[in-house]
Formats: structure tokens, C-alpha cells, sequence
């Protein structure tokens, strides 16, 4: 294996690892309160204020979310597979909530603004679901993102002179006050990352 490969390998044994641990215990915190509105814990100091713009251009930041809890996928438009697998399944598991859906916020972030314009962007996620709200920036403003919210993101060359890039493939469950409580991890059972979502809007404020 080349040290390129052993690299990524190791990168995304990592990211799979944090996945894994993190909706595990988001799911243990929950377990037994599917009743109760007991609020999830916050697991770790991930998150933080940003402010970036839409597809629309206009400046967002994390109050702009405030009141409901908020699943957030990063990724990028030219994604050959996990980002529109992802987009796809969150698309889903919106429908399955029903009415309930709109009890959460939906954020798809770029790691990759420099080809992710507002438009590009806009168009793109605007072909999933319209719950979904694409965010895009400068790349001092994503990079800043990126490190308050611990994602890994790395730009990775090919052969032809493009690039694609190695990134985070989890779904961050957030609360209303912003606090990260968990994941969805990639291709996680269906059934399983609804009940995590159900868990997360039980611990929204009663008047969201």
C-alpha cells in the first residue's frame, strides 16, 4: 500500500471510528427515554458560532438556526458517491418524518468552496429536498468551520490535474443551543437513524 493509500486508510478509520462511538452513545444517552423528552447530553466541545452564505448569497450564521436541533452533513457538490448517497437517504428519511420534519434544521456545508459557489451549490442540493439548506463561504470562513466542528477534510490531487476531496461522511446530530450530541453514521440502518432523529426533535424547546 502506497503511503498516499495508507494515509487515507488511516484518515477514514478514524472519521469511521468517531462515527461509530459517537452515534453509539447518542443512542445509549437516549435509550429508554423514547417517552421521557429527556434531553440528549452534549458528548464533546464540537461546534461553535460561523457565519457563511446560502445558496442565495445571504449571510447565515448558526443563529440563524437557533430554536430546533440540526442535522449537518459537509461535503461537496463534485462528491462522486457519498455525498449524493447521503443527500439521498437524508431526502428519505425527511419523508418518513412527515410532519414532523419540519421540527429539525437540515445544513449540507461545502469543504470545498472554491468550486462551490452559491449557485452551484444551491442548484445541486435544490435536486434532494428543499428542507435542506446549502452553505458555502470563503475558505478562510469554511476552514474555520471545519475546525470548530472537527471535521476532517482533505484535498487530495489526481492524476489529470483535478482534485477531489477526502472529507467526513457522517450526519452531525445538533441542539437547539448548537451543542453536538451525536451522529448518523454513513449508510447507517435506515430504521435506526430515524429513531435518532425522533430523539433529537424530542429535545427541541416545547414552543419551536
Amino acid at each position: 500500500m502506497s503511503g498516499l493509500k495508507l494515509f487515507r486508510y488511516g484518515a477514514w478509520a478514524a472519521v469511521a471510528a468517531l462515527a461509530v462511538v459517537s452515534g453509539y452513545l447518542v443512542y445509549q444517552q437516549t435509550a429508554g427515554n423514547e417517552n421521557s423528552g429527556a434531553l440528549i447530553e452534549p458528548l464533546a466541545a464540537i461546534g461553535g458560532p460561523f457565519e457563511l452564505v446560502n445558496g442565495d448569497g445571504e449571510t447565515v450564521t448558526d443563529q440563524t438556526f437557533a430554536g430546533k436541533p440540526t442535522v449537518m452533513f459537509f461535503g461537496f457538490t463534485f462528491c462522486p458517491e457519498v455525498c449524493p448517497t447521503t443527500l439521498s437517504e437524508l431526502q428519505g428519511m425527511i419523508a418518513e418524518l412527515g410532519d414532523d420534519a419540519d421540527k429539525l434544521n437540515y445544513v449540507f456545508v461545502t469543504v470545498d468552496p472554491e468550486r462551490d459557489t452559491p449557485e452551484v451549490i444551491r442548484d445541486y442540493v435544490a435536486a434532494f429536498d428543499d428542507h435542506i439548506v446549502p452553505l458555502t463561504g470563503t475558505r478562510k470562513q469554511i476552514d474555520a468551520m471545519l475546525k470548530a466542528y472537527r471535521v476532517y477534510s482533505k484535498k487530495v490531487p489526481l492524476d489529470d490535474g483535478d482534485y477531489t476531496m477526502d472529507h467526513l461522511a457522517a450526519l452531525y446530530l445538533m441542539s437547539a443551543d448548537n451543542k453536538f450530541v451525536g451522529t448518523i453514521a454513513y449508510n447507517e440502518d435506515e430504521e435506526t437513524a430515524l429513531k435518532k432523529l425522533r430523539r433529537l426533535i424530542k429535545t427541541a424547546p416545547a414552543s419551536s
